[in-house]
């Protein structure tokens, strides 16, 4: 079990990251991260979203019928995205500015409602709640990775402070420097992912595989 849970969260931050291997969520990520305050804000709303969401989803799975399971889903992610919004309005005025219509929209953010069908609705309430929370972590840290090149190279500044130089890349604020720092952020993964792998033999754990493999290796 407690294997099953390190592997469960481990997925959702290195071999699952819904934002550098699966591909999901983007827009939130790129409309979000001029700044690594707005980054972090954003991060820990969906993070909360999806670990509770998740909980409530798996405790009442075997109770909701499958021909229905979407729209309860959605109501009881509604449900955690109203509840952070209006938290944010609360607490952090300046926060709920600067991230606008983005919170709302978290309610059809493709990460919550996918883990809700393909994780969540098929596990029980502790891989559900380890699997929010990997999640939301391997998210959090994806836009925090995008923030800091944006808000670094495009602003010359780290959550508002003084400028570390004078001529800042501008176009790292702007729309086009979103999609060329995740597409840096993405290449990097994908290059220490594929060298960190080791290489396995095609024929791995079949017993003629000490024939067969050098057979074919030398014909070719």
């Amino acid at each position: 079990m407690t294997k099953t849970i390190i592997k469960t969260f481990l997925n959702g931050i290195l071999y699952e990251n819904p934002i550098l291997i699966i591909l999901i969520g983007l827009c939130p990520t790129l409309a979000c991260s001029s700044s690594l305050s707005d980054a972090i804000g954003m991060g820990i709303s969906v993070t909360f979203v999806l670990v509770c969401s998740n909980v409530i989803i798996s405790s009442i799975r075997k109770l909701v019928p499958s021909e229905i399971r979407i729209p309860v889903f959605i109501v009881i992610i509604a449900t955690f995205v109203t509840i952070t919004d209006y938290t944010i309005q609360a607490y952090f005025p300046a926060l709920s500015k600067s991230l606008g219509v983005f919170i709302p929209l978290i309610v059809v953010n493709c990460i919550i409602l996918g883990r809700a069908e393909a994780f969540a609705y098929k596990n029980n309430v502790i891989l559900s709640f380890v699997d929010g929370i990997g999640m939301g972590l391997g998210f959090t840290i994806a836009i925090c990775g995008l923030a800091f090149i944006r808000e670094l190279l495009g602003n010359g500044t780290l959550f508002g402070s003084k400028p570390f130089f004078s001529n800042p890349i501008l176009m790292f604020i702007l729309p086009p420097g979103a999609f060329i720092g995740i597409g840096i952020l993405i290449s990097i993964w994908q290059y220490i992912k594929k060298t960190s792998t080791p290489k396995i033999k095609p024929c791995n754990g079949c017993s003629l595989s000490s024939i067969c493999y050098h057979e074919n290796m030398e014909k070719k």
